[in-house]
């Protein structure tokens, strides 16, 4: 590792730390170096605060003219909620620029980064993309796309089977697989599911911050607790007032083809789309929760919402924990999907990921579309 990939990493660290609360902007580091020492570094920790430039800026202080600055994304040229950062690292004398990659936001793409080329600043760009890419995926697919990316949580047992006939389901996976769960719909923007789940299962749908691990709410504290948007597909009007996602903290929005007059809180929002097949139109739920800076979707759902969110191509990743244990034919299986009438038509997934939880295994998978 050279000098300009240690100090990258130092600022790929730092962005980490937003991960939970900067939705729907991206988490970005910044670190600032001057003669071979760190002079100030930063993260951006939610919308609307300062950005990771702004912050390293202030602790430099007067060390940052004459520096390098590292930054995990192309530093922002426009006024948003927050003065443009190329501007400020122009004013503070920053020498060069290193950044691991252009901002694919219309509003930036490149401006700036010719905004501190025309300043005189030497600028790279490109070190380490692929670890910036990773970190932010969803504000990053949203940007090109105009999509979320969609993470399909499941979980089953060796024979891929996720609840008895009777509908029993808890617990298949450990304690300490439900508790990973919590870790990972911590960094989501909202948290997908259906009225058969709300009605089978009663759940509560939100981030429990007394369940997340200790290194975890070290740099998670709970004053600082983002809830997830909850987003129920409840085509048939089967979601009341009185079950739990409607009662929790944080917005939740029913997904419907008409509206109710039910007495609904003031957290809860009724969207309206068209319906397809037996539900809504999910592609364009997905176009919706685009438009409404939705970055990341966290799938939590039965069989048939997954079918379909996979037979239409909407799902980015499969998170799938396995319980070492077989709950036999009779029990339900993973998806709902039309009936192959060959091998060469069954949905392939690459492996990406595969770790240990406790008793469980937890496997990250990408579809082959």
């Amino acid at each position: 590792m050279n000098r300009d990939e240690k100090y990258m990493a130092r600022a790929l660290e730092l962005a980490r730390q937003g991960r939970f609360t900067t939705s729907p902007n991206p988490n970005v580091g910044c670190v600032i170096v001057r003669d071979g020492q760190i002079v100030g570094e930063g993260f951006h920790l939610r919308s609307g605060g300062p950005h990771a430039e702004v912050h390293a800026l202030r602790m430099a202080g007067d060390k940052a003219k004459g520096s390098t600055a590292y930054v995990t994304l192309e530093p922002c040229s426009h006024h948003g909620k927050t003065p443009p950062c190329a501007d400020a690292l122009v004013t503070a004398g920053v020498n060069r620029v290193v950044t691991a990659m252009q901002d694919p936001n219309p509003q930036v793409a490149g401006r700036g980064l010719y905004k501190l080329q025309q300043a005189g600043i030497e600028v790279e760009h490109g070190l380490m993309m692929a670890e910036a890419e990773s970190l932010n995926r969803g504000f990053l697919k949203r940007m090109r796309t105009g999509f979320p990316y969609v993470q399909l949580k499941m979980a089953s047992s060796l024979d891929g089977r996720t609840a008895l006939a009777s509908g029993e389901s808890k617990w298949i996976t450990s304690l300490q697989s439900r508790y990973d769960v919590q870790k990972l719909r911590a960094q989501c923007s909202a948290i997908l599911s259906s009225s058969s789940t709300v009605l089978a299962d009663n759940p509560y749908l939100t981030v429990r911050w007394n369940e997340l691990d200790a290194e975890t709410q070290a740099v998670y504290p709970e004053e600082n607790l983002r809830q997830p948007v909850r987003v129920i597909v409840d085509s048939q009007n089967r979601v009341a007032p009185h079950h739990q996602v409607i009662q929790q903290p944080g917005h939740c929005w029913l997904v419907r083809t008409k509206a109710d007059e039910d007495n609904w809180p003031e957290n809860v929002e009724q969207i309206l789309l068209p319906a397809h097949d037996v539900g809504v139109d999910l592609v364009l739920l997905m176009m919706q929760l685009g438009k409404r800076q939705i970055n990341t979707v966290w799938a939590e759902c039965g069989p048939l919402l997954a079918g379909a969110l996979l037979n239409l191509g909407l799902v980015d990743e499969l998170v799938l924990y396995v319980a070492p244990k077989v709950l036999g034919d009779t029990a339900c299986g993973l998806f709902t999907i039309p009936e192959l009438k060959n091998l060469a038509e069954a949905p392939e997934f690459n492996i990406f990921d595969v770790q240990q939880v406790g008793p469980d295994l937890r496997l990250r998978l990408r579809p082959v579309y």
